[in-house]
């Protein structure tokens, strides 16, 4: 575990496990260890590289607003650096959408990609989830103080005084406009994508964002999981996640021909 200088940000890494390098990204206001409880069955099959993102957990934050390209490309440093060779990469939520981002800014770095519990589109999520992220700000972050999220960033982070810079730039950042489906159509590389079944985006977008991956065919690398009996929030520890995820990193998958 450490820090590694990458585009001008010390940004915090911890690997456990060996074998084929895995690297996940954790969601909105959380840190690596959010996937603490399926960190013992993803380290005992691969090598695990839990990152922190900018302004999260263990790594300050940086005089640059947060924006999907800028924490790929971080991302993408922090595989260069470390010299990891075809690693896979797995994001949740905010980590789910900064994953795919990597995979688009950086095509061929990641060997496969799983996007957990993401949209590919702003308007992919659930209008109510829509309206509650337009309220982050400074102001949310003072209701949120005493939280699991605000006292694990408290224990962790170099500045606790930053949570409202947190959410206010995490704010900004939320009720930032995109549309990826064009570049998720030309996405090369085997994605799955795995949800919930009372996720924060609805079924619709589910089946949108796989059509556009090729999925259902019988000749795309793409894959679906959904897990019964949970929710958005509670996606990151869910156990049956390695099992939805390592046998998709481990086994050949169907080339189209």
């Amino acid at each position: 575990m450490g820090y590694a200088e990458v585009n001008g940000l010390r940004l915090w890494y911890e690997v456990r496990g060996a074998g084929r390098p895995l690297v996940l990204l954790h969601g909105s206001y959380g840190t690596g260890e959010t996937f603490a409880p399926i960190l013992p069955a993803l380290a005992a099959r691969r090598r695990v590289v839990a990152v922190d993102l900018q302004g999260h957990g263990r790594t300050a934050d940086v005089d640059r607003p947060l924006r999907y390209e800028s924490l790929a490309d971080d991302v993408a440093a922090l595989i260069r650096r470390l010299g990891l060779v075809e690693p896979d990469l797995m994001g949740y939520s905010l980590g789910g959408a900064v994953a795919l981002r990597t995979a688009i800014r950086h095509p061929g770095l990641p060997r496969r990609l799983v996007v957990v519990s993401a949209p590919c589109k702003r308007a992919g999520w659930r209008p109510a989830v829509l309206a509650a992220l337009a309220g982050h700000d400074e102001r949310t972050a003072e209701r949120m103080r005493g939280t699991p999220a605000h006292l694990r960033y408290e224990r962790v982070a170099p500045r606790p005084g930053d949570w409202p810079v947190l959410w206010a730039k995490s704010g900004e950042l939320l009720r930032h406009d995109y549309d990826w489906s064009a570049e998720v159509a030309a996405l090369a590389l085997p994605v799955l994508l795995v949800f919930a079944d009372a996720d924060s985006v609805p079924v619709s977008h589910v089946a949108e964002f796989f059509g556009l991956l090729g999925g259902g065919d019988g000749r795309s690398t793409a894959r679906l999981a959904v897990l019964p009996g949970h929710t958005h929030d509670d996606m990151p520890g869910a156990p049956a996640l390695p099992a939805a995820v390592l046998p998709f990193l481990t086994h050949p998958v169907h080339e189209p021909g």
